[in-house]
């Protein structure tokens, strides 16, 4: 049996792509069900290697141990770093595979029910990647940060204040967007593109903590990464600003047109 969710993105993906057809439907059932059967696949196999590296760090690895465990540890710090990273390059991903299928430049790659599954899925697990990036600095004890400053914008971290508040809306914007998939059923579809609009937010928040905020931000790749990206959802929005006017000037000429034939024949 097919979930309501799958439902849900084969009416989305219906509107956008009325061509692809029934066959492309059974087709990406499949598609989904394989790739969620991969996800789970992969948990289970970092879970599994995240538990044997705890067990062999200390003998293995007696650097990387120190560097979590030894009386100044660093690694906290660098893999709240290196999630950070990762977290904002699946949000532009995700943000960037939206505008495609709004776009219909899906249809050219990677299709319009595979574009739809990647948005969900690399929404969730940057969601995930995010979450990391914020828990994982509460092992350093260098900060001594608790939970209370890390959830509450403004709650107790002086630095740079302002721009991380920007991260720290910019997540719990994130996770309205990403679970929305999941009630998009109970909430209708008005109310679930009006949420999903919220996205634009989003990216403009998490790309203004990464540059103000981000320790690399005065790296090279990290300026080019920050260019490149920032640049490619502007190209994207305002090409998906211009496909609606001229979809709007469309119809209304094929209106006018209806309307001067009914007049001409009577």
């Amino acid at each position: 049996m097919i979930d309501e969710d799958y439902y849900s993105r084969s009416s989305v993906v219906r509107r956008l792509y009325p061509t692809e057809g029934i066959a492309s439907e059974d087709h990406a059932g499949l598609e989904q069900r394989a790739i969620a059967l991969l996800l789970v696949l992969l948990f289970m196999a970092a879970t599994g290697a995240g538990a044997l590296a705890a067990l062999l760090l200390k003998s293995w690895t007696p650097n990387l141990h120190m560097s979590l465990f030894g009386s100044s540890p660093k690694g906290y710090w660098y893999l709240s770093r290196t999630s950070g990273v990762v977290a904002y390059a699946l949000v532009w991903y995700s943000m960037a595979l939206g505008l495609l299928i709004t776009n219909k430049l899906a249809r050219i790659w990677p299709g319009g029910f595979s574009a739809f599954d990647l948005h969900q899925y690399v929404s969730l697990l940057g969601l995930g990647f995010s979450i990391f990036h914020m828990l994982v600095l509460l092992g350093d004890p260098k900060i001594h940060l608790n939970l209370i400053p890390l959830l509450i914008p403004f709650g107790g971290i002086s630095y740079r204040s302002l721009w991380i508040a920007a991260g720290q809306i910019g997540l719990y914007v994130m996770a309205i967007v990403t679970l929305s998939f999941y009630v998009r059923q109970r909430i209708g579809k008005r109310a679930w593109k009006l949420i999903h609009y919220a996205s634009f937010l989003l990216f403009a928040f998490v790309l203004l903590h990464g540059v103000f905020a981000g320790p690399d931000s005065n790296e090279m790749w990290a300026q080019g990464m920050y260019w490149f990206t920032g640049s490619s959802i502007v190209c994207l929005t305002v090409y998906r600003v211009w496909v609606t006017n001229m979809r709007a000037v469309k119809r209304n000429a094929q209106k006018l047109s209806a309307v001067s034939r009914q007049l001409s024949d009577s």
